[in-house]
């Protein structure tokens, strides 16, 4: 249940999904409806039986700022979920960071999305190894990618449960 109030508290206002479900609406629930509602998340966890309609999504194209809006490609879509299934998601992440974390599993070198970390974290060693490498008057080499659209370009696997 605290993994639960946790998660709720964490949660930021949101439009809903398809199932018209508000955070607001979770975060006033009774005791009773949270245990309820905690029943329902542990039975999808052991069960391995993700509702259906947790896939579908309310896709809201968002325009870019100062971009011509007649331009297709000029919007951001936005999918609006399942509150109840972001509350599983985050759930599942926090232990699953725990974990990571806990058995040193990530690189040291990634720092993005990492708990007292950012990514500038990266930029600033990168700042101390050319100063190093200037005032020792060695070659420092880096390479850099540009991942615009990266996730446009990837191989979705379609998985039906």
């Amino acid at each position: 249940m605290h993994e639960l109030k946790d998660a709720l508290n964490k949660s930021h206002t949101t439009s809903p999904g398809p199932d018209g479900i508000h955070y607001n609406m979770l975060k006033n629930l009774c005791e009773n409806s949270l245990c309820s509602i905690l029943t329902l998340l542990n039975r999808i966890w052991n069960e391995k039986a993700f509702p259906a309609s947790w896939r579908e999504a309310v896709v809201v194209p968002i325009p870019k700022p100062g971009k011509d809006p007649q331009n297709s490609s000029n919007y951001r879509p936005i999918a609006l979920t399942s509150c109840l299934c972001k509350l599983l998601e985050r759930m599942v992440n926090k232990h699953l960071v725990y974990i990571l974390e806990k058995k040193n599993i990530l690189s040291k070198f990634q720092s993005g999305f990492r708990y007292g970390r950012s990514s500038q974290d990266n930029v600033l060693q990168l700042e101390t190894a050319i100063r190093d490498a200037f005032v020792s008057k060695k070659h420092l080499a880096s390479i850099f990618f540009d991942m615009d659209k990266a996730y446009d370009r990837a191989w979705h696997f379609e998985r039906s449960f």
